[in-house]
């Protein structure tokens, strides 16, 4: 768009794409500059001449000359002289010849200087004459100006609300002066940039950002001010900005995702994982909408566990195109055992309107190990003995499982373990070997620990006894570990002696022989239950820690023997209150805290840097001893540690019984030390510690966890507490087990921590260091155990709002709840016993981990209609301690009661027609005005409207299907209730829909109420023939012939009316038959008989037009026989054929029954044309049986039947068999002439004579009455041609009579014919019509849609005079209409039979039309004098102009050969000698003889016209290769075939008494033509005697003289009417007063020439009656006619006034005459094309 300071502004268009802002632009840019610059560049043509419109000059200053050529090209052929005329103003000077000569094809230049004075706009002009005429040339100067080019319209790529999307366009200055822009722009749409300024011919591109806030189609004008740099009054040009915004919207997707309705939303599981291992998944999101989305991925807020999430993401934030998908990977990293990690990720989406939450659940699962056997028993062993024995470490879970066993295997201990530390696979075991070497004849137990990581130790009891050969102590077996133990946690203590235990009568041996207790007395002490509920883990921790343990009471571990101090360390340095030396040699002390007497034995290692001294002693009761253990290496700069054991045995244990010895117990104490010089560096140590970071539960409970501390460098690595540890309150609060060990390379230490959290300890827990290699290298552990509180989380601020809700029903909402804490925890709803009829929740009761969220589904059941306040108490613990101090929260539950209703949104629902077994689904909208939901119970109640049937819902079931019969409606919403009508049989149906309102408990709480009425109506598919017409051999035969050879009404009874249950077999067409001749399913036979032709003759094809009056479509089919056969394999073809299936192939094999097309689909109304053909190749009768199948409706069983006869053969051919007469009154002296029509379907006339003699043996019979009398009997029928048999029927009685009347055939079969006839009593006057034909009732009168091929139409196709009385004539007027739109017809008339010509006359009998023209028909109808009922068939032949002229020209061309040929003959004697008269011979010519045209074959005489006589039959094939090789002849050519149509003209004439009687008020309404018609019938006996020979009139008709009178009326009173001057004095004469008026004579009173004419016909009448004969009154109305019309003549009057309504009907079809124009007061006549014309005439006369 180019934008001018000076200019206003284009208009607007708007552009759909990028691309067309550049074709808007280059369009616009073109139209602005034609007006600055291109337009001087345009050359035009005047007078011949080509120069340019007008010459601008733009780029111009003050004081100066601007020169401009005007260049004029001659184009014309002659030479061009022009006078110029130079500018008038001073400023457009030019310097040429005022004369200037251009000859043909050569250019002129004109200069034009241009001298301006100002600075302002200059115009003027030059002009050139001619003797042609002058044009002028425009000269102007013009003043540049600020003009911008921009596009009309920007259109913004699609855009995501809350986003922003963004464009580009060029803004160009177009004009040679600098300008200043500055645009206006309201949001979403913002211009970058805002302002500038532009150089000319200087462009800059401006982009437009889009940030649309709601989802919406924007359209902006952008306004661009521009112009000097610093004017205030600027001009302005505006672009339209388009922009489309929609919502955003992302979906999660994957098959991992699963949509947990409980949890509120989707999932994505990751089961159970190993700790410490990770495992990813992945979902998609997907962008369904179309614009591209930003989202986040983030966690929901709060409960962030404190460890850190072990989710983690690897996209937190991004874009999705348009359908596209983003791939995320979540990663789970478990790190604490049997914990469900639940997290919730939250989607959000900018600017969308949802917002998805995804919950990520994962189960950390750890080793689960199991010891084949808890003790392992080495009996008894020869001192310095070794006895190995092996058991299985098994691991059971998927979790690989690393273990380490507390004993050390160097040789400080008696038992040892192969391997001792190691890992186990997943689903695997590991085989141990357990050494026992001893070294001291005592008995040997030790209880050893499997330290597990990331589980509870697994301990083993180690059993041997060592005998020497000078001492042999008592062999320690299992059942003494069970005694012991067994009395230990019942008694607290060891026993005072072991006597002691022999006097105890608790302990008792089974039938294995191990000790147990009894039953009854397992609770003697009350305390005992406490004591018991010591865990291993703890036995084990108090025994490291030799009952020294802070953490634990002394009544639950009362330790035997203790040593301290546990552990020893050489040469560490050591806290400066202690020493800061190195020590080579430590004490420990052991104390005896029983009241036997102790041995202590040390196991020594041989070549060990640690030794203790003394290596054994005897302990007394409650007293402690001292050893001392000294570290003396042999190699210098290494590290050492060990394990140094000690076991403690009652001395005098060898004197007691076995069975109750008492196992020794073993302390031990973990020694390190290092040999490094002072000075020398230590090792450095590689080691790795995980977890980093050890969390305990937010449980102030005692708690353990597990580290693993690994040795990964090539050298020994020890570690122990850093000696500062004790000094803070918090660090000791944790005992570490153990807490100084050497680890070898590649082996690792498995570390067990335990604590009981605080409320004080901080949250970000505290660092434990451990030493390594005695040096300053250390290891940070981060220990977290602080007491966390309970916190969960009620959605919408502790309170739940319930819509209001119907009394009595329920309502429920979901409610969540969240465990915002990093315990597990339980809940528990409690509510008011009174309020629990009112709510109630799901579930009431579950477990919650961390971070989850569970959906509670709260129920509110109002009983009356208030408001409801209730407040449910929510109670949670943790999990792990239910008996601890409970938390509570109150939830807030507000709900209303009322009451509610529900109404459909129509009262009545009417469906329509629905196929009778089909279904239709339907949707019925229920409306709930109420403020509550409702819930409801529909029911049904069917009612048939049809009189004649019964419904009874016992056995038939409802035809309208309720989807939902319960359900609930929201308050002021609706709802589509989907029902499926399935009607069962045709029927009207009617259905009360009734609702009753629900109580929560799903029971009916009110009576029915209805809602609406739904209304149907079960159809079959029904179809109709509505129109038939025929061609080739049967094209002659009218439409009420057709109808009966087709048994067409009968035909539409069938259609119209319910299919049988056996016709419904196969619903649709199907292949069922394994025969050629298939079963039929139904009872109806129909015949279609397609008459009878000679053979050879065009085929027979009669068309029938079907129509579809229902509603619903109707698929139909025409089977043939092989259509329902199923198809079989070759090998499964019999190949024997019956006569019958040989006939069938003979018949579809030469086709002489076709239907087209077969099959097609009729929607309602609509309507299709079916050819039914009948080819006449094969003489004989020829019959097809033809299965007619309506889908899902009528199946009828066609028997196709036509004739095919020979040429020589004469055969009439009668419609049916049976003819019904119409009724007639009895005593009826002049009953009507009945018509019984033959048709003769041969090529040979036809003589036929009717058998009189039945006829007189009736007469005979009935007293000599003529009941039936033929009035041509005897006659001949052409070819082609249909035979009138004209009957009288005068019944005798009144009853049905039978009369069986042979017809004979001369020279052929004859026929026999029953007749039918009704004598009915003389009706009363006023009854109904008792002479109506009911043979054609059914018949269309006229055709509503054309058949193919048709052009032109009838504009009614059977014309009913009803009852006229006789010697009456009538006019009835039709159209007929062309309606081809580029080809011309010519219609004629056919009316030869001597029977029409007399009664009927149609004018015009030919007529040409044009395309689209329709020409105005007028039938004259009069009858004859005696009574008669008239059914005649008027045939209009229609041929095309074109196929017409096609058929005069090869006719002429024929007959110019044809008379070319009678004056050529040919020379055939080949002997040919000269002449002998002649003395020399004529100049022989040499070569071919001169032709100028090329002879045609010889002339034969057409087919056509050949006799009526001629034979011809079928040629053989000889015959026929014959006629190849004659030579070809040239036949006449035949005229073309012209299309018939039919008119049906039907009447019954009545003698005018009879007429009188039933039809009064008619009688005056017909005109009886004086000069009656005589129907010429032959002279027979029975007419004579019927009828009297004074009924004929006289046939003397003066019809020339008639003519020419009417003639010079009609022209005289068109040429007064015509006439100006005599409309103009009639008008004046109207005005005048009247002078004189004649008296006029009585006008007769219409009663009284009633009764003089009722008087006249029955004086009539009674002198007919007197001779004993019917005649007619004609003779009396004649005279009387003839004295009424003395001044004008009747016929005259007749036929002037009716050519004058048929000349303004004329008038009016051609438009001429507009008849429904309001009426004026003064009307003028049309102004016609003769009145033009003599208005023209008149002119040039005066001319």
């Amino acid at each position: 768009m180019l934008a001018e300071a000076r200019g206003p502004e284009p208009p607007w268009k708007p552009s759909t794409s990028r691309k067309d802002i550049k074709h808007s632009r280059n369009l616009h840019r073109q139209q602005g500059a034609e007006h600055l610059q291109q337009v001087p560049s345009q050359r035009s043509c005047f007078l011949g001449l080509e120069t340019r419109p007008e010459l601008v000059w733009e780029d111009w200053d003050v004081g100066k000359e601007f020169t401009k050529t005007l260049v004029i090209k001659n184009i014309h052929s002659k030479l061009q002289k022009l006078h110029l005329r130079a500018p008038v103003s001073k400023f457009f000077t030019t310097l040429i010849p005022q004369i200037i000569v251009v000859s043909p094809g050569t250019s002129f230049s004109v200069p034009v200087t241009f001298r301006p004075l100002q600075r302002c706009e200059y115009e003027d002009s030059i002009e050139f004459q001619s003797k042609d005429g002058s044009f002028q040339v425009c000269l102007r100067a013009v003043i540049p100006c600020h003009a911008l080019e921009v596009p009309n319209s920007v259109l913004l790529p699609l855009c995501a609300v809350q986003q922003s999307t963004y464009s580009t366009f060029l803004l160009k200055n177009v004009s040679k002066l600098q300008t200043c822009f500055q645009w206006e722009c309201a949001a979403p749409f913002q211009l970058s940039p805002e302002q500038g300024l532009l150089k000319p011919g200087q462009g800059c591109h401006i982009t437009v950002i889009f940030r649309p806030q709601e989802a919406l189609v924007y359209q902006q004008q952008a306004n661009c001010r521009f112009g000097e740099e610093g004017n205030n009054v600027r001009s302005c040009c505006t672009v339209l900005l388009q922009g489309l915004a929609k919502y955003p919207c992302l979906q999660l997707r994957n098959k991992s995702i699963k949509n947990e309705k409980e949890q509120g939303g989707p999932g994505l599981h990751f089961g159970s994982v190993a700790v410490g291992q990770s495992v990813q998944k992945y979902f998609d999101i997907f962008n369904p909408s179309p614009v591209t989305a930003s989202f986040s991925l983030s966690r929901l807020s709060g409960g962030v566990p404190l460890l850190g999430s072990e989710f983690s993401c690897d996209i937190t934030r991004g874009k999705v195109a348009p359908g596209g998908s983003l791939q995320v990977t979540v990663t789970y990293t478990p790190a604490v055992v049997d914990n469900v990690s639940v997290e919730c990720l939250s989607l959000k989406c900018r600017g969308a309107l949802n917002k998805t939450l995804l919950k990520l659940t994962g189960n950390c699962i750890g080793p689960r190990v199991s010891l084949s056997s808890s003790v392992v028993d080495f009996g008894c062993v020869e001192e310095r003995g070794t006895v190995v024995q092996t058991l299985e470490l098994v691991n059971s879970s998927p979790v690989e499982a690393i273990y380490q066993w507390d004993l050390d295997c160097s040789g400080h201990s008696v038992f040892s373990m192969q391997p001792v530390s190691g890992t186990v696979r997943p689903h695997s075991r590991t085989t141990l070997k357990a050494v026992y070497r001893p070294t001291q004849p005592i008995a040997h137990h030790r209880r050893v620990a499997c330290f597990i990581l990331h589980r509870d130790p697994e301990f083993l009891d180690l059993i041997g006894t060592c005998h020497s050969e000078l001492q042999k102590p008592a062999v320690l077996k299992p059942e003494h570990l069970v005694l012991y133990r067994l009395h230990w946690y019942r008694r607290q203590e060891p026993p005072d002696t072991l006597t002691a235990m022999q006097q105890d009568h608790n302990i008792q041996l089974d039938q294995q022989g191990v000790l147990c207790p009894l039953e009854e007395q397992t609770n003697q002490r009350p305390d005992s239950a406490a004591v018991v509920s010591s865990t291993p883990i703890e036995d084990y921790y108090q025994f490291c820690l030799g009952g020294m343990d802070p953490l634990s009471s002394s009544s639950s571990f009362f330790p035997c023997v203790s040593v301290v101090p546990n552990e020893l360390l050489f040469n560490h340095k050591m806290p400066s209150c202690l020493s800061t030396s190195s020590i080579s040699s430590q004490a420990v002390s052991i104390t005896n805290h029983t009241r036997g007497k102790l041995s202590l034995v040390w196991t020594v290692a041989q070549e060990s840097p640690f030794s203790i001294s003394p290596s054994s002693c005897d302990l007394a009761p409650l007293k402690s001893t001292s050893f001392r253990v000294m570290y003396d290496p042999k190699q210098l700069n290494t590290l050492h540690g060990a394990q140094l054991e000690c076991f403690a045995y009652y001395k005098d244990s060898h004197h007691i019984e076995e069975r109750l010895l008492c196992p020794p117990r073993c302390v031990t104490v973990r020694v390190i030390g290092h040999s490094f010089q002072q000075g020398k560096e230590h090792f450095i140590p590689r080691c790795s510690l995980k977890p980093h970071q050890v969390v305990f539960p937010g449980l102030s409970v005692l708690c353990y966890r597990t580290a693993l501390l690994q040795n990964v460098g090539d050298l020994p690595l020890t570690f122990c507490l850093d000696p500062h540890c004790n000094s803070n309150p918090a660090l000791a609060s944790v005992s570490v087990v153990p807490s100084c060990a050497l680890i070898q390379p590649g082996d690792h230490q498995i570390l067990t921590l335990r604590t009981t959290p605080t409320e004080e300890s901080p949250k970000q827990g505290f660092s434990f260091h451990l030493q390594l290699n005695a040096a300053k290298h250390t290891q940070e552990l981060i220990v977290v155990s602080v007491v966390e509180k309970l916190c969960v989380s009620l959605e919408g601020d502790d309170t739940l709002y319930f819509q209001p809700t119907a009394v009595g029903s329920r309502t429920q909402r979901t409610h969540h709840l969240r465990n915002l804490s990093r315990l597990p925890l339980r809940f528990q709803w409690s509510i008011p016993e009174s309020d629990q009829e009112l709510i109630f929740v799901e579930p009431d009761a579950g477990e919650l981990h961390p971070n989850e969220i569970s959906v509670q589904t709260w129920s509110f059941s109002p009983l009356a209609e208030k408001t409801y306040t209730l407040k449910p108490t929510l109670t949670f613990w943790p999990t792990q301690i239910p008996e601890c101090n409970k938390s509570h929260l109150t939830l807030k539950v507000v709900g209303m009661g009322s009451k509610g209703f529900i109404e459909a949104e129509r009262a009545v629902l009417d469906v329509g027609e629905t196929l009778v077994g089909s279904y239709r689904s339907i949707e019925v909208p229920l409306v709930n005005n109420s403020p509550c939901p409702v819930s409801f119970c529909l029911s049904v109640q069917q009612t048939l409207l049809d009189e004649e049937h019964i419904y009874d819902a016992k056995t038939e079931p409802s035809a309208l299907q309720l989807d939902c019969e319960r359900g609930t409606i929201a308050s002021h919403s609706t709802m589509l209730l989907r029902s499926t009508v399935r009607p069962h049989r045709r029927a009207q149906y009617l259905w009360t829909i009734s609702y009753q309102t629900m109580d929560s408990s799903g029971f009916v709480s009110s009576p029915p109420q209805a809602v609406c009425e739904v209304r149907a109506k079960g159809v079959f598919p029904t179809l109709q023939v509505t129109d038939a017409c025929s061609s080739g051999s049967v094209g002659r035969l009218s439409k009420v012939h057709l109808w009966k050879l087709f048994s067409l009404d009968i035909l539409n009874e069938h259609l119209l009316s319910n299919p049988s249950t056996v016709e419904l077999t196969y619903r649709t067409p199907t292949r069922h038959s394994l025969r050629s001749c298939p079963s039929i399913f139904t009872k109806v036979l129909l015949d279609f008989n397609f008459s009878a032709a000679p053979l050879n003759s065009p085929p027979s094809t009669i068309v029938l037009m079907f129509h579809n009056p229902g509603s619903i479509p109707v698929d139909w089919t025409f089977l043939f026989p092989e259509d329902q056969q199923i198809e079989l394999e070759y090998w499964a073809e019999t190949g024997e054929f019956s006569s019958t299936e040989l006939y069938q192939m003979k018949v579809q094999d030469n086709q002489l029954f076709s239907v087209s097309p077969r099959s097609g689909t009729l929607l309602p109304g609509q309507q299709r044309a079916v050819h039914f053909c009948y080819s006449h190749d094969f003489a004989g009768t020829d019959q097809f049986p033809i299965v007619f199948k309506v889908s899902y409706g009528r199946e009828i069983l066609l028997n196709f039947h036509g004739l095919t006869v020979e040429r020589d053969r004469p055969y009439l051919h009668f419609a049916s068999n049976r003819h019904v007469f119409t009724s007639v009154t009895i005593g009826d002296l002049t009953p009507p002439s009945q018509i019984y029509e033959v048709f003769n379907g041969g090529a040979v006339p036809v003589h036929y004579e009717v058998d009189t003699a039945v006829l007189s043996q009736l007469q005979v019979d009935n007293f000599n009455h003529p009941v039936l009398c033929c009035l041509n009997p005897v006659g001949l029928v052409l070819p082609g041609e249909i035979a009138m048999l004209e009957f009288i029927f005068s019944p005798l009685e009144a009853k049905m009579y039978y009369m069986d009347i042979p017809i004979h055939i001369q020279d052929g079969d004859s026929m026999t014919v029953r007749f039918e006839g009704c004598g009915f009593d003389s009706p009363t006057l006023g009854s109904s019509n008792p002479f109506k034909c009911s043979d054609a009732k059914h018949v269309p009168c006229v055709q509503r849609v054309p058949f193919p091929g048709q052009v032109v139409f009838l504009s009614e196709d059977r014309v009913s005079l009803g009852d006229i009385p006789v010697c009456s004539r009538s006019s009835r007027i039709f159209f007929l209409t062309n309606m081809s739109r580029r080809d011309t017809v010519h219609c004629t008339w056919d009316l030869v039979q001597q029977s029409i010509q007399q009664v009927v006359q149609i004018h015009p009998e030919k007529a040409s039309l044009c395309p689209g023209e329709s020409v105005l028909c007028v039938l004259t109808f009069t009858c004859t004098d005696y009574p008669t009922i008239y059914r005649l068939d008027l045939i209009c032949q229609v041929i095309p102009e074109a196929a017409l002229a096609r058929y005069h020209d090869a006719l002429q061309r024929w007959e110019q050969e044809r008379e070319r040929q009678k004056d050529e003959f040919t020379i055939m004697d080949k002997d040919l000698t000269e002449s002998q008269g002649e003395p020399e011979a004529a100049p022989v010519r040499k070569g071919p003889p001169l032709r100028k045209y090329k002879t045609l074959p010889p002339i034969c005489a057409s087919s056509s016209c050949e006799t009526l006589g001629t034979i011809c039959t079928k040629l053989t094939r000889a015959e026929r290769r014959a006629q190849r090789e004659t030579p070809k002849v040239w036949r006449c050519p035949e005229p073309p075939q012209p299309a018939l149509l039919h008119l049906e003209v039907t009447a019954r004439s009545h003698r005018p008494l009879e007429f009188l009687t039933h039809f009064p008020d008619q009688f005056n309404k017909h005109y009886r033509y004086l000069q009656s018609v005589q129907p010429q019938r032959p002279e027979t006996t029975l007419i004579s005697t019927l009828i009297p020979a004074g009924l004929h009139p006289q046939t003397h008709i003066h019809r020339p003289e008639r003519d020419i009178v009417i003639h010079l009326l009609n022209s005289l009173l068109r040429g007064i009417l015509g006439d100006e001057v005599f409309v103009q004095s009639l008008i004046t004469l109207a005005t005048r007063p009247v002078t004189y008026q004649p008296p006029l004579p009585p006008a007769p009173q219409p009663q009284v020439l009633l009764n003089g004419t009722k008087a006249g016909l029955e004086e009539q009448h009674s002198t007919v009656d007197s001779g004993g004969t019917a005649g007619c009154s004609g003779n009396r109305l004649q005279t009387q006619t003839t004295r009424s019309s003395e001044h004008v003549p009747v016929d005259m009057s007749e036929d002037v006034l009716l050519n004058t309504l048929q000349n303004v009907m004329m008038e009016a079809v051609r438009g001429e005459l507009l008849l429904t124009v309001h009426p004026r007061t003064i009307i003028l006549p049309p102004v016609s094309a003769r009145t033009r014309r003599m208005s023209r005439a008149m002119e040039e006369e005066k001319m």
